[in-house]
């Protein structure tokens, strides 16, 4: 019965997986953050091309 109470207090495992859920919802915020910026940087990229053109 010991072994079994000592299982069921036991939270190492708990606190494993709380930071594993923190950890993968920052790594998806990175994610949709650097997609944006992708755009933005596309975006700028060819306003310079489209420039550069012109001359």
């Amino acid at each position: 019965m010991t072994m079994f109470s000592r299982f069921v207090n036991d939270e190492s495992g708990a606190t494993a997986i709380e930071y594993g859920l923190i950890a993968a919802i920052i790594g998806v915020g990175i994610i949709v953050v650097l997609q944006n910026v992708k755009t933005e940087l596309q975006g700028t990229f060819e306003d310079v091309q489209t420039g550069l053109q012109s001359r």
